[in-house]
């Protein structure tokens, strides 16, 4: 594995720690200001915007270990040579998807320029930027897969033992 890809993993890894801390902190400090005579009003909207930037930092690494949900009956009764095959070809279909999700989340980016959030001091760009980044690392993610399926020739679906990150 190249440096610059463990610098990839681990920095994501780090931040869908970190955005995960976040809400539990924040989340908490919304519940102990019920008992105080003020509130945070930021509280509520700071924890969406966290809650979606873990999703946006962990999706990607949920595709390099095999954690996203699938059904895999058909799969495991297929022969281990067409199950690579059939595997490529779900992950060209998710570099497909993804790659309209990089365009559409950089359009979507552009247009939360010009908006402020409702509560926070920052335009709601820095928000829909979460789907472009966890867009572009699906992509990056799904190359990686279906580049080590047909280099190494065996089966990463069912025998993949993930990367210490």
């Amino acid at each position: 594995m190249s440096i610059f890809r463990k610098l990839i993993d681990r920095t994501l890894a780090f931040l869908t720690i970190a955005s995960f801390a976040g809400v539990i902190i924040i989340v908490s400090v919304q519940i102990l200001s019920r008992f105080l005579p003020f509130s945070f009003v930021w509280t509520e909207e700071l924890t969406r915007y966290l809650f979606l930037f873990s999703i946006a930092f962990g999706a990607p690494l949920a595709l390099l270990r095999n954690e996203f949900i699938n059904v895999d009956i058909l799969l495991a009764r297929m022969p281990d040579n067409f199950r690579r095959y059939y595997e490529v070809v779900i992950y060209l279909t998710i570099i497909l998807l993804s790659s309209v999700m990089v365009i559409e989340g950089y359009n979507f980016t552009l247009l939360g320029h010009n908006q402020n959030s409702a509560t926070m001091p920052f335009q709601l760009s820095w928000v829909h930027a979460s789907l472009l980044v966890m867009s572009v690392f699906l992509v990056f993610y799904a190359v990686i897969k279906i580049i080590d399926l047909l280099k190494n020739k065996q089966d990463y679906s069912q025998n993949f033992e993930g990367d210490d990150l």
